[in-house]
């Protein structure tokens, strides 16, 4: 019987596994070297990011902002309330994305800041004051980049859903038509900070 040697050998994100059949044959080498995502990483860039904007104005709230990390499954706590002051996570959710911005394939997501497009848009938002919508109390968003610049005319808001579930799951969670939709018990911790901040919060949307 032919004896078979595997080889395993790690290094850092890639892997090679080396396969000897016989001694006449020369290994083949399968290469993998795609990085395994990191929301905690990408997150600690967002947040860098952020700062670095905050710094150049004074309009916003410097204490505190909201980032959305588009990369994670929606069935995944992707909202992060973020204390920047003292550089900690304050919370975080479940957050719906926008129907349109699904192509279908498991894990890809597309955005747009088109009109009627039903997607999520990438960017930073000001939030805004809050008023009493289809869905009860939302907040206005303010589109402060060329890629979400149309978020006012879309109508695209802060707003909670009742059929958002407030615990992580394994499959995907509802759609919105292109707005941050949130879960309601989740909505009234945002509300908290929001309603208290006498400055405008920053909202970030990253994929």
């Amino acid at each position: 019987m032919k004896k078979s040697i595997f080889i395993l050998l790690l290094t850092g994100f890639s892997s090679v596994i080396l396969a000897c059949r016989n001694n006449n044959e020369k290994p083949s080498k399968i290469i993998n070297s795609k990085p395994v995502y990191s929301y905690e990483e990408k997150l600690k860039s967002e947040v860098t990011e952020i700062r670095s904007f905050l710094g150049k104005t004074s309009k916003y709230n410097s204490n505190v902002a909201f980032f959305l990390d588009m990369k994670m499954e929606s069935g995944r706590n992707r909202f992060f309330i973020y204390d920047l002051k003292h550089n900690k996570l304050l919370g975080k959710g479940l957050v719906g994305h926008g129907s349109g911005s699904e192509t279908g394939i498991a894990g890809k997501l597309q955005f747009s800041n088109t009109k009627n497009s039903n997607c999520s848009s990438l960017g930073k938002y000001a939030i805004g004051g809050s008023y009493s919508g289809s869905f009860g109390k939302a907040y206005k968003l303010y589109g402060l980049d060329k890629t979400n610049s149309n978020a006012f005319d879309r109508n695209v808001v802060l707003h909670k859903y009742k059929d958002v579930p407030f615990e992580e799951q394994f499959y995907p969670i509802c759609n919105s038509l292109g707005c941050p939709m949130v879960n309601e018990k989740f909505f009234s911790v945002l509300e908290k900070t929001i309603d208290t901040s006498k400055k405008k919060i920053i909202l970030v949307i990253y994929y």
